[in-house]
This record gives structure tokens, sequence and C-alpha cells, in this order.
């Protein structure tokens, strides 16, 4: 039989134990949300975005309401080149994100005219023509503008019914956000680098 001192020593002991053991888990369990937090706050802002589109503008590459994971990690390693297609803040409003193709590049002269586009730089001084996307669309507009080194012409794929470059001007780099890494809803069109071709 265990004397009644030494029983109440065992028994503050083990009440003293609970505690700490208990703090400890309270502590390790703070310590994991506040990791868990930590990443998706980085990896939303920093490397995947999720991103719904919203609107024709790229009709049929890209319908309303597809759910797409956007890529922000390759347009800060690499400029975008001609074609590809990108999410960016619209720079009227920074708070509204677009999605459009590429279709100039700094310092080349982008023109349209009677429903042709033609790019000119030093590797097509007499000029490349951009054709239309795979679908009976015209591109409408009279443009004649040389961008400087930190713009892009961008286009919707659906041009007859874009709001892009031809009525509010070249796209500053700074407002690129990435390219779309996931198409995820709907189920039946689920695809890997969507739109690029």
């Amino acid at each position: 039989m265990v004397p009644p001192t030494l029983r109440n020593a065992f028994g503050k002991w083990s009440r003293s134990k609970n505690r700490d053991e208990s703090s400890s888990s309270l502590k390790d369990t703070i310590i994991f949300i506040t990791f868990m937090v930590a990443a998706i706050i980085i990896v939303r802002n920093f490397i995947i975005t999720p991103f719904i589109v919203n609107g024709s503008s790229m009709d049929p590459t890209f319908h309303h309401n597809d759910y797409l994971i956007v890529d922000r990690i390759s347009m800060a390693l690499s400029h975008p080149q001609r074609m590809d297609v990108i999410v960016f803040k619209y720079p009227n409003d920074p708070t509204k994100y677009f999605i459009k193709r590429i279709i100039g590049l700094p310092q080349e002269r982008v023109v349209i005219k009677n429903s042709s586009v033609t790019i000119y730089n030093s590797e097509h001084p007499e000029g490349l023509a951009i054709p239309p996307p795979n679908y009976d669309t015209e591109t409408e507009g009279t443009i004649d503008i040389t961008l400087a080194d930190d713009e892009y012409f961008v286009l919707g794929d659906n041009r007859p019914k874009s709001s892009d470059s031809r009525f509010w001007g070249p796209l500053k780099e700074k407002f690129i956000v990435g390219e779309p890494l996931l198409r995820l809803l709907p189920i039946n069109s689920l695809d890997v680098f969507p739109g690029q071709d």
C-alpha cells in the first residue's frame, strides 16, 4: 500500500504531466495550422491560382465557367511567347481578370486591316500574317501600333465578342498573372496546358 503522502505526490505529478502534454499538443496544432495557412497563401499567390472563365471571348478554346488552374511560375521565369494563352489583370481595373491569346510581342508592329492581322519585326520586315483561330471569325477594327519593350498585343479567340488590345490598348507585362496549367471543370474537358498550340 502506497503511503498517502506519496499517493498525493503521484497524483499531482500525473495531473501536471497531463497539462504539459495537452499544452504541447495544442502548441503543435497551432504550429501545424499556421504552417498550412502560410503554405496555402504562398501557393495561391506565387505558384498556382484558380481561375473561372467568365464570358465567351475565348470560345471555342475556353467556355464560360471553365475552371482553370493557372501557373504563375512560368511567366515569372520566362517571357510569354506568341500564341500563348495568358490570364492577366485588366489594365483599366486590376481587380478584374481576363484571359486572352498573345499575338504581338514587345517592340513589334501590329497592323489590323480588312480583318487580317500582320506582325512586323526584324525577322519579318515584310510582315508575318497571323491566321485567325480555327473557326469562322473576323478580326474587326483598324490598328497600326508599335509595342514598347514591356508591352504585348492580346486578342480573344472569339474576336467578335472579345474586349482586347484592339479596344483598350497594349497589355503591359506587369499585369500578366500566368498561363493555364490545367482545366479541371467541366470533367469532360479535363486538359493539361489547355489552349496552348
